[in-house]
């Protein structure tokens, strides 16, 4: 997956915005909440996406080749995964994970916000 195709994917889902902040991150919320972070590095061509994710997928994926806890944010007690290669997590798993940290972050804004945003 590509950064554009990253930012597309992330466009595609409802009632989100995008800013780059973070020394050039590229940060998709819903609503005011993160559900993913986008960045590089300079040994891949592939970003490092970084997205919210349910405790029991935070603890098989944090020892799977290619993913981690999420620098910062894990430290901190948050279910954050950082996928640094494609080795063991296709961009249409990828996918299928950016979608529920979507749900997941939808999940903790107001019920006021959930409404006006269209997410009741």
């Amino acid at each position: 997956m590509t950064l554009d195709d990253y930012n597309a994917f992330c466009a595609s889902l409802p009632a989100t915005s995008h800013v780059v902040q973070w020394g050039g991150a590229h940060v998709w919320k819903v609503g005011s909440k993160v559900f993913a972070i986008g960045g590089w590095s300079e040994t891949s061509s592939l970003p490092f996406v970084t997205f919210k994710c349910s405790d029991i997928a935070f603890d098989i994926l944090k020892d799977q080749p290619g993913c981690r806890p999420a620098p910062y944010l894990a430290s901190r007690g948050m279910k954050w995964i950082q996928r640094v290669t494609a080795e063991t997590m296709d961009d249409e798993a990828l996918k299928d994970y950016l979608r529920d940290s979507h749900r997941l972050a939808g999940r903790n804004l107001t019920k006021r916000e959930r409404k006006e945003l269209g997410l009741d």
